[in-house]
Protein backbone atom coordinates (compact mmCIF):
# COMPACT_ATOMS: atom_id res chain seq x y z
CA UNK A 1 0.00 0.00 0.00
CA UNK A 2 1.64 3.10 -0.90
CA UNK A 3 1.39 5.59 2.06
CA UNK A 4 -0.80 8.44 1.33
CA UNK A 5 1.48 11.28 4.22
CA UNK A 6 3.90 14.26 2.51
CA UNK A 7 7.45 13.43 1.71
CA UNK A 8 9.89 14.04 4.34
CA UNK A 9 11.55 17.38 4.27
CA UNK A 10 15.48 16.37 4.44
CA UNK A 11 17.15 19.24 6.49
CA UNK A 12 20.32 19.92 4.98
CA UNK A 13 21.25 23.22 5.41
CA UNK A 14 22.05 25.98 7.91
CA UNK A 15 19.25 27.79 7.00
CA UNK A 16 17.22 24.47 7.16
CA UNK A 17 18.23 24.19 10.35
CA UNK A 18 17.42 27.65 11.85
CA UNK A 19 13.58 27.70 10.47
CA UNK A 20 13.26 24.19 11.65
CA UNK A 21 14.28 25.18 15.19
CA UNK A 22 12.34 28.15 15.11
CA UNK A 23 9.03 26.15 14.99
CA UNK A 24 9.25 24.55 18.17
CA UNK A 25 10.07 24.71 22.01
CA UNK A 26 9.77 21.16 23.52
CA UNK A 27 12.27 18.02 21.68
CA UNK A 28 11.44 15.20 22.52
CA UNK A 29 15.18 12.98 22.52
CA UNK A 30 15.24 9.07 21.53
CA UNK A 31 19.08 8.43 23.13
CA UNK A 32 19.91 5.44 21.81
CA UNK A 33 21.22 5.68 18.15
CA UNK A 34 20.23 10.06 18.30
CA UNK A 35 22.29 10.73 21.16
CA UNK A 36 25.05 8.22 21.31
CA UNK A 37 25.85 4.60 20.62
CA UNK A 38 26.87 2.54 23.56
CA UNK A 39 29.20 4.96 25.32
CA UNK A 40 30.24 7.52 22.43
CA UNK A 41 28.17 10.18 22.11
CA UNK A 42 27.80 11.44 18.89
CA UNK A 43 29.36 13.88 17.33
CA UNK A 44 28.28 17.47 17.53
CA UNK A 45 25.24 16.59 19.82
CA UNK A 46 27.14 18.07 22.72
CA UNK A 47 27.10 21.29 21.22
CA UNK A 48 23.49 20.88 19.76
CA UNK A 49 22.40 20.40 23.35
CA UNK A 50 23.62 23.27 25.10
CA UNK A 51 22.64 25.24 21.60
CA UNK A 52 19.02 24.19 22.06
CA UNK A 53 19.08 24.98 26.11
CA UNK A 54 20.98 28.42 25.46
CA UNK A 55 17.62 29.45 23.12
CA UNK A 56 15.60 28.61 25.76
CA UNK A 57 14.48 24.87 24.22
CA UNK A 58 13.30 21.93 26.39
CA UNK A 59 14.68 18.75 26.28
CA UNK A 60 13.26 15.50 27.36
CA UNK A 61 14.91 12.53 27.09
CA UNK A 62 12.65 9.95 26.45
CA UNK A 63 14.00 6.35 25.89
CA UNK A 64 12.48 2.76 25.56
CA UNK A 65 15.44 1.72 27.33
CA UNK A 66 14.51 -0.04 31.08
CA UNK A 67 17.54 -1.40 31.91
CA UNK A 68 18.66 2.02 33.52
CA UNK A 69 16.39 3.83 36.22
CA UNK A 70 16.90 7.57 35.99
CA UNK A 71 18.85 8.28 38.63
CA UNK A 72 21.41 5.73 37.25
CA UNK A 73 20.63 7.91 33.74
CA UNK A 74 21.40 10.90 35.24
CA UNK A 75 24.89 9.18 36.11
CA UNK A 76 25.45 7.74 32.58
CA UNK A 77 24.46 11.79 31.23
CA UNK A 78 27.24 13.02 33.62
CA UNK A 79 29.78 9.89 32.10
CA UNK A 80 28.89 11.38 29.18
CA UNK A 81 29.05 15.25 29.57
CA UNK A 82 25.34 15.82 29.27
CA UNK A 83 23.74 17.55 31.95
CA UNK A 84 20.53 15.78 33.04
CA UNK A 85 18.39 15.80 35.79
CA UNK A 86 15.96 12.87 37.18
CA UNK A 87 12.62 15.40 35.64
CA UNK A 88 14.57 15.16 32.05
CA UNK A 89 14.43 11.66 31.57
CA UNK A 90 11.40 9.66 30.96
CA UNK A 91 12.13 6.16 30.63
CA UNK A 92 9.69 3.06 30.01
CA UNK A 93 10.65 2.17 32.93
CA UNK A 94 9.81 5.03 34.86
CA UNK A 95 6.34 5.43 33.13
CA UNK A 96 5.94 1.04 33.67
CA UNK A 97 6.14 2.09 37.69
CA UNK A 98 3.71 5.83 37.16
CA UNK A 99 1.48 3.31 35.10
CA UNK A 100 1.38 0.63 37.71
CA UNK A 101 1.03 3.05 40.53
CA UNK A 102 -1.33 6.06 39.42
CA UNK A 103 -3.61 4.10 36.64
CA UNK A 104 -3.73 0.66 37.81
CA UNK A 105 -3.89 1.57 41.45
CA UNK A 106 -1.53 -1.83 42.10
CA UNK A 107 -2.49 -2.85 45.37
CA UNK A 108 0.70 -2.23 48.32
CA UNK A 109 0.49 -5.61 49.68
CA UNK A 110 0.98 -7.14 46.09
CA UNK A 111 4.55 -7.86 43.94
CA UNK A 112 5.77 -7.25 40.63
CA UNK A 113 7.94 -10.49 39.32
CA UNK A 114 10.41 -8.58 37.03
CA UNK A 115 12.13 -9.90 34.24
CA UNK A 116 14.99 -7.21 33.25
CA UNK A 117 17.51 -5.20 34.93
CA UNK A 118 18.26 -3.17 37.77
CA UNK A 119 15.93 -0.07 35.89
CA UNK A 120 12.68 -1.23 36.09
CA UNK A 121 13.34 -2.52 40.12
CA UNK A 122 14.67 0.67 41.17
CA UNK A 123 11.39 2.99 39.75
CA UNK A 124 8.85 0.22 40.96
CA UNK A 125 10.31 0.44 44.37
CA UNK A 126 11.05 4.28 43.93
CA UNK A 127 6.99 4.70 43.92
CA UNK A 128 6.78 2.00 46.78
CA UNK A 129 6.17 -1.46 44.54
CA UNK A 130 7.83 -4.19 45.55
CA UNK A 131 9.58 -5.81 43.09
CA UNK A 132 11.39 -9.64 42.98
CA UNK A 133 13.61 -11.56 40.40
CA UNK A 134 16.30 -10.04 39.66
CA UNK A 135 18.23 -10.98 42.82
CA UNK A 136 16.24 -14.48 43.01
CA UNK A 137 16.73 -15.55 39.15
CA UNK A 138 19.82 -13.65 37.66
CA UNK A 139 22.61 -16.37 36.45
CA UNK A 140 20.75 -19.27 38.26
CA UNK A 141 20.67 -22.06 35.56
CA UNK A 142 17.73 -24.70 35.97
CA UNK A 143 17.84 -28.51 35.89
CA UNK A 144 14.40 -30.91 34.79
CA UNK A 145 13.90 -31.40 39.02
CA UNK A 146 13.93 -27.56 39.20
CA UNK A 147 9.72 -27.58 37.70
CA UNK A 148 8.23 -29.24 40.60
CA UNK A 149 9.72 -25.71 42.65
CA UNK A 150 8.04 -23.50 40.65
CA UNK A 151 4.68 -22.90 41.97
CA UNK A 152 1.76 -20.12 41.78
CA UNK A 153 1.88 -17.25 44.13
CA UNK A 154 -0.97 -15.60 45.08
CA UNK A 155 1.41 -12.48 46.32
CA UNK A 156 2.22 -11.30 42.51
CA UNK A 157 -0.20 -9.12 41.18
CA UNK A 158 1.85 -8.72 37.79
CA UNK A 159 4.72 -9.40 35.02
CA UNK A 160 6.60 -7.01 33.80
CA UNK A 161 9.39 -7.44 30.66
CA UNK A 162 11.97 -5.72 30.04
CA UNK A 163 15.48 -5.92 28.52
CA UNK A 164 17.34 -8.32 30.04
CA UNK A 165 21.18 -9.09 29.40
CA UNK A 166 20.68 -12.18 32.11
CA UNK A 167 17.43 -13.94 30.83
CA UNK A 168 17.46 -17.48 31.71
CA UNK A 169 14.71 -20.58 31.40
CA UNK A 170 13.83 -20.08 35.53
CA UNK A 171 12.66 -16.66 34.33
CA UNK A 172 10.54 -17.59 31.86
CA UNK A 173 9.12 -20.76 33.57
CA UNK A 174 8.19 -18.98 36.76
CA UNK A 175 6.77 -15.98 35.08
CA UNK A 176 4.74 -18.26 32.46
CA UNK A 177 3.56 -19.89 35.90
CA UNK A 178 2.26 -17.22 37.63
CA UNK A 179 0.61 -15.42 34.07
CA UNK A 180 -1.20 -19.04 33.23
CA UNK A 181 -2.52 -18.92 36.65
CA UNK A 182 -6.09 -18.69 35.73
CA UNK A 183 -7.35 -18.05 39.47
CA UNK A 184 -5.63 -14.61 39.41
CA UNK A 185 -6.02 -11.79 37.09
CA UNK A 186 -2.34 -10.97 36.88
CA UNK A 187 -1.15 -7.80 34.72
CA UNK A 188 1.08 -8.75 32.15
CA UNK A 189 3.20 -5.27 30.97
CA UNK A 190 6.40 -4.94 28.16
CA UNK A 191 8.24 -2.16 29.03
CA UNK A 192 8.85 -1.82 25.24
CA UNK A 193 8.36 -3.81 22.01
CA UNK A 194 11.15 -2.62 20.19
CA UNK A 195 12.32 -6.12 17.70
CA UNK A 196 16.01 -4.79 17.98
CA UNK A 197 17.90 -2.16 18.97
CA UNK A 198 21.22 -0.21 18.02
CA UNK A 199 24.90 -0.98 19.34
CA UNK A 200 28.16 0.61 18.37
CA UNK A 201 28.74 -2.67 15.95
CA UNK A 202 25.31 -3.56 14.94
CA UNK A 203 21.74 -4.24 15.16
CA UNK A 204 20.84 -6.98 18.09
CA UNK A 205 17.43 -8.63 19.15
CA UNK A 206 15.76 -6.19 21.93
CA UNK A 207 13.14 -6.69 24.35
CA UNK A 208 10.24 -6.87 21.96
CA UNK A 209 12.23 -10.40 20.91
CA UNK A 210 12.54 -11.54 24.00
CA UNK A 211 9.13 -11.86 25.50
CA UNK A 212 8.44 -13.43 22.52
CA UNK A 213 8.61 -16.79 24.39
CA UNK A 214 5.58 -16.13 26.87
CA UNK A 215 3.69 -14.25 24.06
CA UNK A 216 4.01 -17.19 22.26
CA UNK A 217 3.24 -19.48 25.01
CA UNK A 218 0.24 -17.42 26.90
CA UNK A 219 -1.08 -16.78 23.47
CA UNK A 220 -1.61 -13.14 24.94
CA UNK A 221 -0.64 -9.98 24.31
CA UNK A 222 0.62 -7.99 27.20
CA UNK A 223 0.17 -4.11 27.85
CA UNK A 224 2.80 -2.40 26.23
CA UNK A 225 4.40 0.77 27.79
CA UNK A 226 7.01 1.91 25.45
CA UNK A 227 7.21 3.98 22.31
CA UNK A 228 4.39 4.44 20.10
CA UNK A 229 1.97 3.19 22.54
CA UNK A 230 -0.62 5.29 23.89
CA UNK A 231 0.14 4.75 27.62
CA UNK A 232 3.84 6.27 27.20
CA UNK A 233 1.93 9.14 25.65
CA UNK A 234 -0.78 9.92 28.25
CA UNK A 235 1.77 9.29 30.93
CA UNK A 236 4.27 11.96 29.12
CA UNK A 237 1.79 14.48 28.48
CA UNK A 238 0.18 14.53 31.78
CA UNK A 239 3.77 14.70 33.43
CA UNK A 240 5.19 17.92 31.08
CA UNK A 241 2.04 19.69 30.02
CA UNK A 242 3.88 20.48 26.73
CA UNK A 243 1.99 22.59 23.33
CA UNK A 244 1.74 19.25 21.51
CA UNK A 245 1.56 21.75 18.22
CA UNK A 246 5.35 23.79 19.43
CA UNK A 247 6.98 19.85 20.14
CA UNK A 248 8.88 17.48 18.14
CA UNK A 249 9.51 14.14 18.63
CA UNK A 250 13.40 13.07 17.52
CA UNK A 251 14.22 9.19 17.11
CA UNK A 252 15.85 7.02 14.65
CA UNK A 253 13.35 4.36 14.48
CA UNK A 254 9.99 4.90 12.22
CA UNK A 255 8.17 2.26 14.00
CA UNK A 256 8.59 3.23 17.44
CA UNK A 257 10.15 6.83 17.79
CA UNK A 258 7.93 8.63 14.38
CA UNK A 259 4.91 6.48 15.19
CA UNK A 260 5.00 7.84 18.78
CA UNK A 261 5.12 11.69 17.60
CA UNK A 262 2.59 10.97 14.79
CA UNK A 263 0.38 8.79 17.29
CA UNK A 264 0.24 12.22 19.85
CA UNK A 265 -0.44 14.26 16.48
CA UNK A 266 3.27 16.01 17.12
CA UNK A 267 5.91 16.75 14.07
CA UNK A 268 8.41 14.07 14.15
CA UNK A 269 12.11 14.47 13.05
CA UNK A 270 14.09 11.21 12.24
CA UNK A 271 18.30 11.54 12.42
CA UNK A 272 20.04 8.41 10.20
CA UNK A 273 22.48 7.46 13.26
CA UNK A 274 20.46 4.59 14.15
CA UNK A 275 18.55 1.85 13.14
CA UNK A 276 16.17 3.10 10.06
CA UNK A 277 17.51 4.72 6.97
CA UNK A 278 16.66 7.43 4.43
CA UNK A 279 15.47 5.09 1.70
CA UNK A 280 13.18 2.93 4.31
CA UNK A 281 11.50 6.59 5.08
CA UNK A 282 11.05 7.52 1.67
CA UNK A 283 9.90 3.97 0.67
CA UNK A 284 6.36 4.87 -1.40
CA UNK A 285 5.12 1.64 0.55
CA UNK A 286 6.55 2.83 4.35
CA UNK A 287 2.69 3.88 6.18
CA UNK A 288 5.20 5.56 8.52
CA UNK A 289 6.67 8.91 7.35
CA UNK A 290 8.63 11.27 9.93
CA UNK A 291 7.97 14.85 9.33
CA UNK A 292 11.45 15.95 8.82
CA UNK A 293 14.66 13.73 7.98
CA UNK A 294 18.56 15.03 9.13
CA UNK A 295 21.89 12.95 9.01
CA UNK A 296 22.40 13.80 12.52
CA UNK A 297 21.40 15.53 15.62
CA UNK A 298 24.31 16.80 15.89
CA UNK A 299 24.15 19.10 12.86
CA UNK A 300 22.44 21.44 14.34
CA UNK A 301 25.60 22.83 16.62
CA UNK A 302 26.38 24.11 12.61
CA UNK A 303 23.58 26.72 13.47
CA UNK A 304 25.07 28.24 16.76
CA UNK A 305 27.39 30.71 14.73
CA UNK A 306 25.02 31.91 11.97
Amino acid sequence: MVSSEPTPKKLTTIEDYKTFLDKFDTFMLDCDGVLWHGNRVLDGVLDTINFLRQNGKKLVFVTNNSTLSRANYVKKFQKLGIEASEKDIFSSAFATAVYLKEILKFPSDQKVYVIGESGIEDELREVGIQAIGLTEDNGTMMNHSDFGQIEPDATIGAVVCGFDLNLNYRKLAKAFMYLNNKKQNIHFILTNDDSTFPAPNGIFPGTGSLAQPLIHALKRQPLVMGKPNKPMLDCFFSNYHTDPERTCMVGDRLDTDIDFGRNGNIATLMVLTGVNTEEEALDPNQPIKPSYIIQSFGDFAKAKDA
